[in-house]
């Protein structure tokens, strides 16, 4: 991401954050509205929690985004975690998707093309190293370990 882009998404934050509860429930009826099936990875969850979630998650990461080495490493982690949930490498396009409606809505006085940009490049690095995380779930942590001290 570049730094501008970094700057623009930390702003356009603190527009989100006194209707944050709105915007995740939006984000949640629009993702299940582009793809029902994907309710069904939420069936165990408390929707109310999941939503907290969403938002500490976008929270922190939007904080981080000038400290890529804590920010990858904790992505990476979460994208494992997803993995065992049953998250689909598919799934993030609609994430993305859903997401970008819902901060469309959000901040349709401030929404621009350079915001939208801008809000497009910081999920995209979040679900590229989610995806590198669900990866090393598939793979199995024991062989990504032996990978990594060289024993194979």
């Amino acid at each position: 991401m570049q730094r501008e882009q970094i700057i623009l998404v930390q702003d356009t934050w603190q527009h989100v954050l006194p209707i944050a509860e709105v915007a995740a429930d939006l984000f949640y009826e629009r993702l299940f509205e582009i793809d029902p099936s994907v309710k069904a990875l939420f069936e165990n969850a408390d929707l109310s929690a999941q939503k907290g979630k969403l938002l500490q998650m976008l929270a922190a990461t939007i904080a981080d985004l000038h400290a890529p080495a804590t920010l990858f490493r904790d992505l990476e982690e979460l994208g494992h975690r997803h993995a065992t949930y049953g998250v689909q490498p598919e799934h993030y396009d609609l994430v993305g998707k859903a997401l970008l409606w819902t901060l469309e809505k959000g901040l349709a006085d401030i929404w621009s093309i350079e915001v939208r940009e801008a809000w497009a490049a910081a999920y995209g690095l979040i679900a590229q190293k989610m995806l590198k995380g669900a990866a090393r779930a598939e793979m199995g942590d024991d062989y990504v370990q032996a990978y990594r001290n060289g024993l194979r």
